[in-house]
């Protein structure tokens, strides 16, 4: 039987999958990172572990994860702390070794049943309405918390997909989404040239967008709130997984977030998604009447600077939209810095 309680830490990999009758190596569809996955079975009970680490993992590698945050969070207990409704699904955590080849083990409960189905289709308006709810719920739940963890900089956030940050990981056998953003950069350049200056601009010096960031409101941030690592429970709760990107910042960065990598999914406007997500943290208790539109100004610059080059790969009213976006950030700042 499995220990019941909060941020287990076992002592080895082979503790934390004591029991397990049955093991199955499987693929998911939307892993791309590099990391390993098995379904187990332990008196009865389905479970789903994930082991990665940072040399054979290149999420982690251009994120600037190399002493394994997940596990940091976990022994912390800010995963534990989360409100009742969103469901981390983790049991329990393992560390295997040292340095760069240390090896996380993550073992959660199986609830694929649960999870958003791969692909394109729109989420249904309920379970959409949940996540954003959801969403303000737990950054209201730890509104004003700092790291003190060392944890996700903003600085990492905005230069994940940075050309000069991905470049060593451009090697023969290259990660599709690294060659992606590799191809999408070169074409943004081409089709949104202001975007593509304004990317370069804060990839060479984060400081003053980074900087107007924390004179906002910050909170704990989940990081990578993608339809992949999102379901929904049958009593309404939200499941998140994969907390790999966690830190301090505002709360509007994990919205916009949400509205570029689910994009094809949303079943309202992104102007409507912004809105339900403002009325849900007034809902929680969090006043937005002094900080909101800077924020969100801000965050949706810096999403751009981000995920510019998967928007090169789009359509041309989502790589406007954005665009647009961007150059309303620039002009927020710039006048902010004048001021």
């Amino acid at each position: 039987m499995l220990p019941q309680r909060d941020a287990w830490v076992a002592d080895s990999l082979a503790e934390l999958t004591e029991g397990a009758d049955e093991r199955i190596e499987v693929r998911p569809g939307d892993a791309r990172s590099g990391s390993g996955f098995e379904k187990l079975t332990v008196d009865g009970e389905r479970y789903f572990l994930k082991t990665v680490s940072p040399a054979g993992d290149w999420i982690m590698r251009v994120t600037g994860d190399i002493d394994h945050r997940t596990f940091r969070i976990w022994k912390a207990g800010l995963m534990s702390e989360a409100p009742d409704c969103i469901d981390h699904t983790v049991v329990g955590m393992a560390l295997d070794g040292e340095g760069p080849d240390a090896v996380l083990g993550i073992l959660m409960r199986d609830v694929a049943e649960h999870l958003v189905p791969e692909g394109d289709a729109v989420l249904p308006t309920e379970q959409h309405e949940g996540f954003l709810d959801h969403m303000a719920a737990l950054y209201a739940h730890f509104w004003g918390w700092r790291d003190t963890l060392g944890l996700a900089t903003l600085e990492q956030r905005l230069r994940f997909f940075a050309p000069d940050n991905i470049a060593v990981e451009l090697t023969e056998d290259v990660p599709g989404p690294l060659a992606a953003a590799d191809e999408g950069w070169r074409l943004l350049a081409e089709r949104a040239p202001d975007l593509w200056r304004t990317a370069e601009r804060f990839h060479t010096d984060p400081a003053p967008l980074t900087d107007a960031f924390r004179r906002t409101p910050q909170t704990f941030l989940h990081g990578d709130w993608k339809a992949g690592n999102l379901g929904r429970r049958p009593d309404g709760r939200t499941i998140l997984l994969d907390w790999a990107y966690p830190g301090e910042g505002p709360a509007c960065w994990d919205l916009t977030w949400y509205l570029a990598l689910n994009r094809a999914r949303l079943p309202e406007t992104k102007e409507a998604a912004i809105e339900r997500f403002r009325v849900a943290l007034e809902h929680h208790g969090i006043p937005t009447g002094e900080w909101w539109t800077e924020q969100l100004e801000l965050c949706l610059l810096g999403m751009a600077v981000c995920f510019g080059w998967e928007k090169a790969l789009g359509d041309d009213d989502e790589l406007r939209w954005w665009a647009e976006r961007a150059a309303q950030g620039v002009r927020r700042l710039d006048e902010t810095h004048e001021a």
